[in-house]
């Protein structure tokens, strides 16, 4: 039971065009839901993204080696 690589490859190909509509339809999903949302709760999603960044571009990261024992 041996298969050429063009069977692979077009096996694979099946694969991705199964997936490709499951993709789609996520995405439609996520854009409906983004059309639903009133401006307040885009304005308090995009303030918290900005507090977040504003907070983690202050930030230091300091290493302290762990003692030798």
């Amino acid at each position: 039971m041996t298969s050429s690589p063009k069977n692979n490859i077009s096996s694979e190909e099946n694969v991705l065009n199964e997936h490709q509509p499951d993709c789609e339809k996520t995405e439609m999903d996520q854009l409906r839901d983004a059309l639903k949302r009133t401006d307040k709760e885009r304005f308090l999603v995009a303030t918290s993204l900005y507090k977040i960044q504003q907070t983690l571009s202050k930030a230091t990261i300091t290493h302290q080696p762990s003692p030798d024992k």
